[in-house]
């Protein structure tokens, strides 16, 4: 059924003559904010300046724009620029409550707020991000608000463009912003606060967790310089059928054989019961979770802004409790691995690989797969070239790795659990921020 409005032409804002920037759901929102505007409470907009991306091990510490997401961030991936970009950066600094905003791209207008982040260093935006600074209303709720329903669709309606949509500084001033929310502002700073908690405190664990296993395998004392050149054996490239200098680089073989005498590797297809890419899923409105790339990070699936597909009909596609997913395909995703802990079954699309085994823990695997040991060789046995990287079944199952005791495993594991319920706990305490949000825009606009 088709839906328009009808606009006077007093009423067109901002230039915008766009039939999008007037949906009937976008003009529903901007109702229910009421009229007065963020830069009302002395809200600025400022856009972080550029510089050369080149990244080392130690400086200064960065916010890229795949860290920011839906009023948290995710850390799986952090970044350093050199000491001496500081004069180039220095605007770019990030103060205690300056929300976050994505200004272009797939995830753009996704918000977020910087806080207790800071007790540990200074972090500064990367040019993608937008930094939306207020003189009197805390980031932590103007965040939690552009996270809501209503918040959202109006950061929604900013965007512009169609393959690249990006989101204007001058437009985010002009966001709505309900004075009512303002008897909450204390309430939702120490539910973003406390969320942010468990969220540093699942990081730890984790963290700890990647280093047990990492220091069992005698990662955290291999030295490798990077060589000139190599040679590689005939023999070798005739078993392998590889041609690629890259699959026989020798860092794999140098941690091999510098392994602990307790040691010792086997082949993964020794220990799977099923290694099998997902199908093309059949989309539906509902249904089972699709899980693709984007969802499968280093030792974590996300459950969150998932499509819905039909059950696959080969029962053994179907992505169960216990299984563990690694990424076969892209530059930046290709082989990230996490289990699969819900017991709620999900369809994996055609670029996630399920591994199922009856000996080796999803979560340790998973832990294995995403430390130096597995990552090596995700770089010796992916096919094709930069622009569409291939890492296929069979080339998983070549992977060697390390059948660990038990009771190490279960370690890890208890580690490993110990994270994701204090994911949990935070995910639970921005959600209950976001509904007291949502739940006083409604009482106000109630008749």
């Amino acid at each position: 059924m088709a839906v328009w409005s009808e606009v006077a032409l007093s009423e067109v804002e901002l230039t915008r003559i766009d039939a999008e920037f007037y949906r009937p759901d976008y003009l529903a929102a901007k109702k229910a904010a009421g009229s007065r505007k963020l830069k009302a409470y002395g809200a600025a907009v400022l856009h972080p300046a550029e510089f050369t991306r080149r990244y080392t091990e130690v400086g200064h510490f960065v916010l890229l724009a795949q860290n920011n997401r839906d009023n948290r961030y995710d850390w799986s991936t952090k970044q350093r620029v050199a000491p001496g970009l500081l004069s180039l950066i220095s605007r770019n600094r990030l103060e205690f409550g300056d929300v976050t905003i994505t200004r272009s791209g797939a995830n753009c207008g996704q918000a977020s707020v910087i806080g207790i982040e800071l007790e540990n260093e200074p972090v500064y935006a990367c040019a993608d991000l937008l930094i939306l600074r207020s003189e009197s209303v805390d980031g932590h709720l103007i965040s939690t608000y552009l996270n809501s329903s209503v918040g959202r669709l109006l950061l929604d309606r900013g965007a512009y463009g169609a393959a690249q949509p990006h989101i204007a500084p001058s437009y985010i001033k002009e966001i709505p912003f309900p004075a009512t929310l303002l008897s909450i502002e204390l309430e939702v700073r120490q539910l973003i606060i406390d969320s942010r908690k468990f969220a540093m405190e699942s990081d730890v664990q984790l963290a700890g967790a990647q280093q047990i296993l990492e220091s069992a395998l005698g990662l955290n004392k291999l030295t490798f310089q990077k060589p000139v050149g190599y040679v590689a054996q005939l023999s070798n490239i005739e078993v392998s059928r590889r041609f690629d200098p890259e699959h026989f680089f020798p860092a794999f073989s140098a941690f091999c054989a510098s392994l602990p005498s307790s040691v010792a590797l086997d082949p993964l297809s020794k220990h799977l019961q099923f290694c099998q890419r997902g199908k093309q899923p059949v989309y539906a409105k509902t249904g089972l979770a699709v899980i693709n790339s984007k969802h499968v990070q280093p030792n974590r699936v996300i459950r969150e802004g998932n499509r819905f597909a039909l059950a696959n009909p080969v029962d053994d596609l179907q992505i169960r409790s216990g299984d563990t997913l690694i990424n076969g395909t892209g530059r930046g995703t290709i082989g990230r691995t996490a289990p699969y802990i819900s017991d709620t079954p999900a369809v994996a699309d055609n670029h996630v690989t399920i591994l199922r085994s009856s000996s080796l823990d999803p979560a340790y695997l998973s832990l294995y797969l995403n430390s130096a040991a597995g990552q090596m060789q995700v770089e010796m046995h992916q096919r094709g070239t930069s622009g569409q990287l291939e890492l296929y079944p069979f080339d998983i199952r070549k992977f060697l790795v390390w059948p660990a005791p038990g009771e190490l495993q279960r370690d890890l594991r208890d580690l490993y659990d110990k994270a994701t319920k204090a994911e949990r706990e935070s995910k639970r305490l921005l959600e209950q921020a976001k509904a007291r949000v949502e739940q006083l825009i409604e009482a106000a606009v109630q008749p």
